[in-house]
């Protein structure tokens, strides 16, 4: 089954961002895209926009006008739009886990917020079975221009990045980019140390050795599979949310996987993917370790 790429609306300069962003990955892509923009009449109620009747087809007409605009920017792009009632995060989710990816406006420097207020974007990044891409309102077509990065952070063995490398490569695939591999590394406390792992560091010629060999190997299938897209393997020390913003520059485009934590509160995203998200200015792709299939 092919699936679409959704872009989530709700009028805001994010969500329009997050629009046009999608427009041009489903181009690029060959699939669909799917406009999604998701209201709660309580909401709506509260703020004395009319009946439910009223409200909802001022929902839809919004929504019509984005895709309308849409398909006149990409005459060629299958657009279709999806109105819904309900809980944002529930409904959001249910999308991504149809969809290629979920694309969401992000305002940054603080809360994930485009599209949804408070926590509901950040809970739809954790919970969602497929990568979710935020958009900031300021980006533009030519971000994307030759030159510039796919940027991917690596980490861990090389099954923990399987799903962002992936992402990475694939996308970078259908830009003519390039990938820049990113794996940070810190010295370990001395109590970390093991009799295994001393023997690993030995075998390798010291710390740094050893990260380039673990990021070679990560990167080594994707290399196999995408033998035209330009790689460069980015080894640096440090934490890895500094060293990812550090090259966030030269990036058309930052991925990050991400491990979803649970807590009494709810769904929780980790630190690396958390300060990208809030910190670098051009889009971010969420990918999760493990996508639904």
């Amino acid at each position: 089954m092919t699936r679409p790429i959704t872009a989530g609306v709700d009028g805001s300069a994010e969500s329009l961002a997050a629009l046009a962003w999608a427009g041009r990955e489903a181009v690029r892509r060959g699939l669909a895209l799917r406009v999604t923009q998701v209201w709660r009449y309580e909401e709506h109620h509260a703020l004395d926009t009319g009946d439910r009747e009223t409200q909802d087809r001022w929902v839809r007409d919004a929504a019509a006008e984005a895709a309308r605009t849409l398909a006149e920017r990409h005459p060629g792009l299958d657009v279709t739009t999806d109105v819904l009632e309900g809980d944002p995060v529930d409904t959001l989710t249910a999308a991504a886990a149809e969809s290629e990816l979920l694309v969401l406006g992000s305002r940054g420097h603080g809360p994930v917020v485009g599209f949804l207020l408070g926590s509901v974007g950040q809970q739809v990044i954790a919970d969602a079975v497929r990568p979710v891409v935020l958009v900031r309102a300021g980006d533009e077509a030519s971000g994307e221009a030759g030159g510039r990065e796919i940027v991917v952070g690596q980490q861990g063995d090389p099954e923990d990045s399987a799903a962002a490398l992936g992402f990475a490569f694939a996308t970078a695939a259908a830009r003519g980019a390039t990938v820049r591999a990113v794996r940070a590394w810190t010295l370990p406390p001395v109590f970390a140390y093991s009799p295994g792992s001393m023997k690993l560091l030995d075998e390798a010629g010291g710390l740094e050795p050893y990260e380039k060999k673990a990021l070679a190997e990560a990167l080594e299938p994707w290399r196999e599979r995408f033998p035209d897209v330009p790689v460069v393997e980015h080894i640096e020390m440090g934490s890895a949310g500094q060293v990812l913003l550090s090259v966030a520059g030269r990036a058309q485009l930052m991925v990050v996987g991400r491990r979803a934590h649970r807590t009494a509160v709810g769904a929780r995203i980790g630190s690396v993917a958390h300060g990208v998200l809030h910190h670098a200015e051009c889009p971010v792709a969420v990918v999760p370790q493990t996508e639904g299939s």
